[in-house]
């Protein structure tokens, strides 16, 4: 058990994502998860999107690939309703993975040519029925596109005002450094996934790629999947054990160190639950200072 005035929380701080970026929330809201009929409808977004906003979230996370784009329409209606101002929220959106068009063929493909990124942009915009994209993101790398031609799309884009700021998602290194040199604006972010049972960025540079471009990570699946809460696995068990020790210390449960663990890192953790006790639980956690010793407890019981 928890003390319940964990649940109380301040209104969340906005930061820079990067030197050149947008100012967001220190959490970002995904809609990753939104993929049955019960959630996709344009009364539970409407819903979420208002629950975050109380809470002082205001940057949400699309793909044109959830729920082929109609969770991008959903959200869209939700704005023309005219209750939220465009300008006080931040919209990133994604494209770059495609469904085979035989349907006998499984499994994805992905593209980042210039025709398929300038249509996504296109179409992500008549859905989310906006003038601009805040942050578009390149959602997967394509080792067949040609990165001066994307690079000159991309820039084209810049130009035209349909977007605002370039990312990219689940992009290494390399493939971030060979896109950013084409560029001329900075790349303000990478989506990956980091949590306490993924911690690969953190040891193969990504984290310090990153850094060193003076941006944060959005971190996806902070609570891997839920493996953190209910995982079974040696792992999981252990730093879900070591997750209760130091929340009992802050007063807080375990999804909420979970996630503090990642503010300190630096990282802008993604919540991907529809739930709002869940969402509350991940906005809360801003407010509790792990220690030095006590985020290493939990690096080291990860490993």
């Amino acid at each position: 058990m928890f003390n319940a005035q964990c649940l109380k929380i301040i209104i969340m701080e906005k930061i820079y994502i990067s030197e050149s970026g947008p100012e967001v929330s220190a959490a970002i809201y995904g809609f990753w998860r939104f993929t049955t009929s019960a959630l996709a409808t344009q009364k539970k977004v409407e819903e979420i999107v208002n629950y975050n906003l109380e809470l002082g979230i205001n940057t949400f996370d699309h793909s044109n690939n959830y729920a082929d784009g109609n969770i991008e329409e959903l959200f869209g209606k939700v704005i023309a309703l005219g209750s939220i101002n465009r300008e006080d929220i931040i919209i990133s959106t994604k494209a770059g993975i495609r469904n085979f068009s035989d349907k006998k063929n499984k499994g994805v493909y992905y593209d980042l040519s210039p025709k398929h990124l300038t249509k996504s942009v296109d179409e992500s915009l008549k859905r989310l029925r906006t003038d601009y994209i805040d942050i578009f993101l390149l959602e997967h790398y394509d080792p067949l596109y040609h990165v001066e031609e994307t690079a000159s799309a991309l820039l084209q884009l810049l130009r035209s005002g349909k977007i605002k700021h370039i990312g990219v998602s689940n992009f290494n290194v390399f493939q971030h450094r060979l896109l950013a040199s084409h560029l001329s604006q900075p790349i303000i972010t990478n989506h990956i996934e980091l949590n306490l049972l993924q911690t690969k960025a953190i040891d193969d540079g990504r984290l310090d790629f990153i850094k060193e471009q003076r941006s944060k990570p959005m971190a996806f699946a902070p609570l891997a999947g839920g493996r953190i809460l209910s995982g079974k696995d040696k792992q999981a068990l252990k730093v879900r054990k070591t997750l209760a020790e130091i929340g009992k210390k802050h007063s807080s449960n375990v999804e909420q160190v979970a996630v503090a663990w990642l503010y300190k890192l630096g990282a802008l953790p993604i919540i991907g639950s529809p739930d709002k006790k869940r969402i509350k639980n991940a906005a809360s956690a801003y407010s509790i200072d792990l220690s030095r010793e006590e985020w290493y407890q939990l690096y080291n019981a990860s490993k």
